[in-house]
């Protein structure tokens, strides 16, 4: 089994702090420092750069750093292989999800847990660069991620849905009441988006770029709830995949209005690193969404 002084290690990179990362290990910040120099010492590198507080990993620490990643990885398949040959898989699965498809996810739980009653599935809130690099990094099992964000060789991708943007009215806005509105005309209106990293508003800024347009939000936000609240106070709209209306409702104060000219949908699915042969949570994760996406 992997020694404490590389799961160590790999919670100060999680961390990017001694004291935190000490605690996240349930250990002191001197038993944590003390194993990295030990383990510094036994093989000879310097793995962290010194000084006041944490700064970052040698090139030498980065190396042991993925190799602590791959063997934790290894170690938790291994486990997960020996339920498995028991009473069944059962343990702990870890899942970034993108903020537009943290409802829809909840049909690849369902479809996870009828196959799998036994597992725990850990659904992380994450922008799409956070889940690409979590997944790469062995932090996370797979992803849920706009189909555009997958095309890595080192990724193997499962598409599951199909997204339908519509937009959002508050009560007091132009658009509350309209059966339909083109992508020129929202622009016009007060907007409440998701902020610029998120995949979501890079698609969105993408088909605004198309008709020459840059509209400018009035609100950003990373959290879809807080745009629902945002068009539900009636002074803004947004946009949005249909998705998240149908598995949640419609919030009272909110109308839904089709998006045309041009009518434009997205794809999303289940992105996990390639290995072969597959770890087992991997070959859950994917079983569960083909199964999902057949349906």
């Amino acid at each position: 089994m992997l020694s404490r002084k590389y799961r160590y290690l790999i919670a100060l990179a999680q961390e990017r702090h001694f004291g935190r990362a000490a605690a996240s290990c349930h250990v002191s910040p001197s038993t944590l420092s003390a194993a990295i120099r030990d383990l510094e010492a036994e093989l000879g590198v310097a793995v962290v750069e010194r000084g006041q507080a944490f700064s970052g990993f040698t090139s030498e620490g980065l190396a042991v750093l993925d190799y602590a990643r791959r063997m934790a990885a290894v170690e938790a398949d291994f486990r997960l292989h020996l339920t498995q040959l028991g009473a069944g898989l059962s343990g702990r699965l870890r899942l970034g999800v993108i903020p537009t498809a943290l409802t829809v996810v909840a049909a690849l739980s369902a479809e996870l847990a009828r196959q799998h009653p036994q597992l725990t599935l850990e659904i992380l809130s994450l922008n799409t660069d956070a889940i690409l690099r979590r997944v790469q990094s062995f932090e996370v099992d797979g992803g849920i991620v706009y189909t555009e964000s997958s095309h890595a060789a080192e990724l193997e991708f499962v598409p599951v849905w199909h997204e339908q943007h519509v937009l959002i009215a508050g009560a007091r806005t132009p658009a509350w009441g309209l059966k339909t509105i083109t992508w020129a005309e929202a622009g016009q209106l007060p907007l409440c988006l998701l902020t610029p990293d998120m995949q979501n508003r890079k698609t969105i800024n993408r088909v605004f770029d198309g008709l020459g347009l840059c509209p400018q939000p009035g609100v950003e936000t990373n959290s879809i709830v807080s745009m629902l609240a945002h068009v539900a106070s009636g002074s803004w709209c947004s946009i949005l995949p249909r998705s998240v209306l149908d598995n949640i409702g419609i919030p009272q104060g909110v109308d839904v209005v089709l998006l045309e000219q041009p009518l434009v949908s997205w794809q999303t699915g289940l992105v996990t690193l390639a290995r072969k042969p597959r770890p087992v949570a991997v070959e859950a994760l994917i079983a569960a969404a083909l199964q999902l996406g057949a349906g």
